[in-house]
């Protein structure tokens, strides 16, 4: 059945004025997409799936770029000003570029959306100059260690020198900012907290930690293991000076200068210290699933309305439907608390 959309009315609770914003029951306005290209990846890290990978969403139930492409623009329509492409590895999705291309040129309220990627960058070398010419805005990369045996161990691939490849092709093209996430891990990667912020500064990139989430496959993860944000800052502290930056609005990382700026090393303390009462973000999974959490255990199928034929108007009202159930906090702290069915690599960051 075609994709396409048909000709409707501006999506339900809309002014005069153009569609009323997604505002949940909580009062949070959102504004940032974070679309799964794939569920698939090029590497096995220890913290999110295990050695032989997971099973893998079968190919029909994937969208099509027209289906994902259009669920943009019903988005970008409904106020959505960022999308963030995520995986698996999103650049493993065969026509990448072309995607980054089209929800670049949607024209929403607010204007054309900034279109971002979150990346472990092997492919960067062949790709960050089409993403680039394509209208993508920054990238995000993922890398845990500058130690090639170790970087061998966490992600059972031997790959570190395509990752710093990919890194200096993103930074050869002009992405900036370019921001480096790194999971903070007890016992694995966390002695070089220090090492991994100076690589950043010394390049003029952005270093930001993320405390490990209870969202690997094998269900493994504990709180006592996980590396807390006081534990980052504290290591940081031994050899920076660092001023907290004011101001930090709906963004995941809590942001520090470094020995009085302009540099600054970011946290993402979603469990330590949770940041739910400034969420912004909404994600479609790779199969069409909206999820108003990244910790959700409920999901809003999109993928059905479209191929049942459902216009604009209904996969509007699905977004604020969605939006509707999402609750005030992830409750991780909670003992009643349960981890997502899906791993990351199958919700996307």
């Amino acid at each position: 059945m075609s994709t396409e959309p048909r000709t409707s009315p501006a999506p339900r609770g809309t002014t005069g004025t153009g569609p009323a914003p997604l505002v949940d029951r909580h009062g949070r306005l959102h504004r940032d997409l974070r679309i799964s290209l794939t569920d698939r990846c090029s590497l096995r890290c220890t913290y999110c799936m295990p050695a032989e990978g997971v099973p893998w969403l079968a190919g029909s139930t994937m969208l099509s770029t027209d289906e994902l492409v259009r669920i943009a623009r019903v988005g970008v329509g409904l106020g959505i000003t960022e999308v963030r492409l995520t995986g698996g590895e999103p650049l493993l999705r065969p026509d990448v570029v072309d995607v980054v291309r089209r929800i670049a040129e949607l024209e929403g309220p607010q204007g054309r959306p900034e279109v971002s990627l979150t990346t472990n960058a092997l492919r960067l070398p062949a790709l960050a100059a089409p993403l680039r010419d394509a209208g993508l805005a920054r990238v995000n990369i993922s890398i845990d260690t500058l130690d090639r045996e170790r970087f061998r161990t966490l992600t059972r691939r031997d790959r570190l020198h395509d990752t710093l490849a990919g890194i200096a092709a993103a930074d050869s093209v002009g992405f900036t900012p370019i921001k480096l996430n790194a999971v903070a891990m007890r016992g694995v990667n966390d002695d070089e907290v220090v090492a991994l912020t100076r690589f950043a500064i010394e390049r003029g990139y952005q270093m930001r930690f993320i405390e490990q989430m209870p969202l690997d496959a094998g269900h493994t993860w504990e709180r006592t293991s996980m590396v807390t944000q006081g534990e980052i800052l504290e290591r940081l502290r031994t050899a920076f000076e660092l001023t907290e930056v004011p101001g930090r609005g709906s963004a995941p990382a809590e942001l520090w200068y470094v020995d009085g700026g302009p540099a600054t090393v970011g946290v993402i303390a979603s469990v330590s210290a949770p940041f739910c009462g400034a969420c912004d973000r909404v994600r479609l999974t790779a199969d069409g699933q909206l999820r108003a959490c990244l910790f959700a255990r409920s999901e809003t199928d999109l993928r059905t309305l479209l191929r049942e034929g459902a216009d604009d108007d209904a996969l509007g009202a699905a977004f604020r439907a969605c939006l509707a159930g999402k609750k005030p906090g992830h409750d991780i702290d909670d003992p009643s608390f349960l981890q997502p069915d899906r791993p990351m690599s199958a919700i996307g960051g």
